[in-house]
């Protein structure tokens, strides 16, 4: 979407609640890809956060009518994300949490040799790509939820302290703290355990077979190496404040943004040409 200013974005508002369509989509479009990455880094697999964007972007349309210009549109929608997220309990990592301990010993002491070809005839380089963004993604599990809500809001979308502290209900102070010490926890155990982010031992292409026997790598099912990378900056206005805090960007080269999977678009596309739709913009 076009970057629009506070008041053109209220129109469009006003306009979608009175039941323009093209209205209603402009602003659907324009958040939809910042939503779904927010979602795929606090909830670590495609599929979960596919379920939880359509949420979170179906909760946006039902509210529309309370948008009233104060913030911007983005932090609105950020704050809406960042609350469903918070207490959403369907992802597979929620009743069985991680921890940086239970990743070290898994590295550490998995027993990765020994194990039969795997691959099913994909380039294990691919597999091991595929693996590093996956496996760093899970990585962000071992953090508390709201630790790794600051963590993403201030290293992936580089969120000016005060609007992230207005969403996260905490004083800019605050936040600029706990995010420095989040990042430094993430920075050491990078430096500790990973060979590609870090000084570790860890290759991803000597674990491609355990990951593929341990079933968190599929090798029919490539979600990181077949999405479209695109660049923060097309979804908001980034601001780098944040990055001048320390010097560790480059540790968190990772924390790349995707295209919403084309599934995905389309069930929105079908959300808002549907025949519900003029029971879902009076909600």
């Amino acid at each position: 979407m076009e970057k629009k200013t506070n008041e053109e974005l209220q129109a469009l508002a006003d306009k979608a609640t009175s039941g323009d369509k093209e209205a209603l989509e402009s602003l659907v479009m324009g958040v939809q890809d910042m939503v779904f990455n927010l979602s795929l880094r606090m909830l670590g697999t495609f599929a979960d956060a596919e379920d939880a964007a359509q949420d979170i972007l179906l909760k946006m349309i039902t509210h529309l009518s309370s948008f009233r210009g104060e913030s911007a549109f983005t932090t609105w929608v950020f704050r809406i994300a960042v609350n469903h997220l918070k207490d959403y309990k369907k992802h597979m990592f929620a009743h069985a949490p991680l921890s940086f301990e239970f990743y070290g010993e898994d590295i550490k002491n998995g027993k990765i040799h020994d194990i039969p070809d795997l691959t099913q005839n994909v380039e294990r380089d691919i597999l091991a790509e595929e693996l590093k963004l996956s496996c760093t993604n899970v990585m962000l599990q071992c953090l508390d939820t709201e630790s790794r809500c600051i963590f993403i809001l201030g290293t992936m979308f580089k969120l000016d302290s005060r609007i992230a502290g207005e969403i996260l209900e905490m004083t800019p102070e605050a936040y600029r703290q706990r995010l420095s010490r989040i990042r430094r926890k993430m920075a050491d155990f990078l430096q500790q355990y990973c060979g590609a982010y870090g000084g570790g031992s860890c290759r991803c292409k000597d674990r491609v077979n355990y990951a593929i026997q341990s079933r968190r790598l599929h090798p029919q099912q490539l979600d990181y190496v077949e999405a479209n990378e695109i660049s923060v900056k097309t979804m908001l206005d980034v601001k780098q404040a944040m990055e001048e805090m320390d010097d560790l960007s480059q540790d968190f080269s990772f924390c790349k943004a995707y295209q919403s999977p084309e599934q995905m678009k389309r069930l929105v596309q079908e959300l808002l040409a549907s025949a519900q739709f003029s029971v879902i913009k009076n909600a």
